[in-house]
C-alpha cells in the first residue's frame, strides 16, 4: 500500500461539475478520492466556475477533499492574473499551478524554448509563496522536433523545480514511452496523470498497456511523487462509473485502501 494520495482531475467529471459542483465534490469523495484538480482556469478572476475561493474552499472542507492541483491556462501566470492565481489557490491550500497545455508553443524548437523560459522564470516567482508551476502532457507534445521530443526538450532546459506532469495515456497515444521519461527525468513528476492506452473501449486503469507496476514502482523510488491524479471519464464529463471503476482498479493493484 503506498502513502501517495489519489485525486481527480475534474475534467473528467466536467458536465456533473456544471451541473452542480457541491453535488459534485461530495459524488467524488464517496468513490474513495482525497483530492480534486480543477481545469481551465484563466485568471480573470479569484474565482473558479462562478464559485469565489472563500466558497470554493468551503465546498471542498464540507466534502472531506484536497486540491491537489489546478490546471491553468498560460495567461493566469502573467501580469496581474499571477497575483489573483496565487490569491484562489493560497485560499485552497493548492501549490501546483500546472499549464494544461500549450499546443503552439511546442510545435517548434523556438516555442518549446520561449515556453521553457516562461516557465523558469514563473517558478522563480511562485517560490516565494511555497507553490510551483509545471507543465501536462498532451499527445503532440511527443512531436519529434530536430534533436528529440519537445517534451524531452522541454525538461531537459527547465530546472527541477518546474513539474513534469507526465500524462501516462497521453504520452503513448503521442508516441512516447511513459517509462523511459520517468527513468530519464528522476525527481521530476511531483504530479502524475493517470490514464490507461492500448485497451478495448471502455478500458480503464489496469485494462490496457500500460506497465503500471514500474510506473509506480519509479513514482514511489525515483520520483517526489505527492499526487496520482485520474483523469479518466465518461462523455462529455457526465456521470461517474468510468472514474468509480478507475479507482477500483487501483484499489486492486494496492494503490488505495
Amino acid at each position: 500500500m503506498t502513502n501517495i494520495p489519489v485525486g481527480l482531475q475534474l475534467y473528467s467529471v466536467r458536465g456533473e461539475c456544471k451541473k452542480n459542483l457541491p453535488a459534485t465534490f461530495k459524488a467524488v469523495r464517496a468513490l474513495g478520492y482525497q483530492g480534486v484538480e480543477p481545469w481551465g482556469y484563466d485568471g480573470s478572476k479569484v474565482q473558479w466556475l462562478g464559485y469565489s475561493a472563500k466558497e470554493l474552499r468551503k465546498l471542498l472542507d464540507d466534502a472531506g477533499l484536497a486540491c491537489c492541483g489546478m490546471h491553468v491556462q498560460p495567461r493566469s501566470l502573467q501580469g496581474e492574473s499571477l497575483s489573483r492565481s496565487i490569491e484562489l489557490n493560497q485560499e485552497l491550500g493548492n501549490r501546483f499551478l500546472i499549464i494544461a497545455s500549450d499546443k503552439d508553443r511546442t510545435a517548434s524548437e523556438a516555442g518549446v524554448r520561449e515556453l521553457a523560459g516562461f516557465l523558469t522564470e514563473t517558478a522563480g516567482k511562485l517560490a516565494a509563496v511555497g507553490m510551483f508551476t509545471g507543465y501536462h502532457a498532451h499527445a503532440f507534445d511527443f512531436t519529434h522536433l530536430a534533436d528529440g521530443t519537445a517534451w524531452d526538450l522541454l525538461f531537459s532546459i527547465t530546472p527541477q523545480e518546474v513539474i513534469m506532469q507526465l500524462d501516462i495515456g497521453n504520452c503513448a497515444n503521442g508516441g512516447g514511452d511513459p517509462v523511459a521519461i520517468l527513468r530519464k527525468f528522476p525527481g521530476r513528476a511531483r504530479s502524475l496523470h493517470l490514464k490507461e492506452y492500448g485497451g478495448n473501449p471502455g478500458a480503464v486503469l489496469g485494462q490496457g498497456q500500460a506497465d503500471w507496476k514500474e510506473i509506480f514502482r519509479l513514482c514511489e523510488e525515483t520520483q517526489n511523487t505527492e499526487w496520482y491524479v485520474v483523469e479518466e471519464g465518461g462523455p462529455d464529463g457526465l456521470g461517474f462509473d468510468v472514474s468509480a471503476r478507475s479507482l477500483d482498479s487501483l484499489r486492486g493493484m494496492g494503490k488505495v485502501s
